[in-house]
């Protein structure tokens, strides 16, 4: 059975980034390590840097012991609420549409890389010249 636990947003969590009242978010987890920051071995800095954010990377690269682990456990007061990813609008567009803006489309990419199309020319009058004067030479 789940356990339930009480469900902050980022922005709440985020209001807590003081010394007196220091929340951090690992993992999904926001935790309230108020009290832990003057005995922090890092400092109480070090904390009050990753306030306001996921801390998840930092507190991973700073390499902490299964100790330290289970006493941020101890700390724990709740969970991020997961926010719902809005579904993207989707735009109906008419073949009419479509073909209305061809034209456009085709004279942006055209502008776009207009490099490639004066590479293909360039080229085939260089190898025509390098050809036709081989064929002189023999």
């Amino acid at each position: 059975m789940p356990t339930l636990t009480k469900l902050y947003t980022v922005e709440e969590a985020s209001q807590h980034n003081t010394s007196e009242d220091c929340w951090i978010t690992i993992d999904g987890k926001v935790y309230d390590v108020s009290s832990y920051l003057d005995e922090h071995p890092g400092g109480d800095d070090v904390i009050l840097g990753t306030t306001g954010k996921d801390a998840t990377d930092e507190f991973e690269d700073a390499g902490h012991s299964k100790t330290a682990r289970e006493l941020l456990e101890t700390f724990c007061i709740g969970e991020l609420e997961e926010r719902a990813t809005p579904i993207p609008e989707l735009k109906i567009i008419s073949k009419k549409q479509q073909l209305n803006n061809l034209p456009q489309k085709f004279f942006n990419l055209s502008k776009q890389y207009w490099y490639a199309p004066i590479t293909v020319v360039g080229l085939s009058v260089g190898l025509g010249y390098l050809y036709i004067r081989k064929k002189q030479a023999i």
